[in-house]
């Protein structure tokens, strides 16, 4: 079964300048495994959502990794491992307990990183998601 590619898109198409002319996917499906894109406060439609707002951004964050996980067959109850990058110490209890609401009851492994920087200078919070898909069994 060839792997599954969800929401592809070319990195000029989202940042300006001088983006490079990559070719990735937000979602990638293999066997019942789905990997996702880091999710920020950048929605679907290129909006920014939650500018100088650490849980606002993790909404969104959030809210795209349930839609994503959905379009690949998935569900946040499959969530194995996540990676929340912060550039503030001070953001992680916003961004946790945002997090912690939408993943009450899963108990997946995390890892947290206060990192220099993100993608853009507004990004405060990324989310990288890792799913296994539950057999019916």
């Amino acid at each position: 079964m060839a792997h599954q590619r969800f929401r592809k898109y070319n990195t000029k198409d989202i940042y300006a300048g001088d983006a490079p002319d990559y070719d990735l996917a937000t979602a990638v499906r293999a066997g019942n495994r789905i990997w996702l894109r880091g999710q920020t406060g950048l929605d679907f439609d290129g909006n920014f959502i939650g500018a100088g707002d650490p849980a606002a951004q993790a909404e969104n964050a959030m809210y795209c990794i349930d839609i994503l996980l959905r379009e690949a067959g998935g569900s946040l109850d499959d969530i194995v491992k996540t990676t929340i990058y912060l550039i503030e110490r001070d953001h992680r209890r916003p961004v946790y307990n945002v997090v912690a609401k939408w993943l009450k009851g899963v108990f997946p492994c995390q890892t947290g990183l206060i990192v220099a920087g993100l993608a853009t200078e507004e990004m405060l919070v990324e989310i990288d998601v890792e799913a296994v898909v539950q057999d019916d069994d």
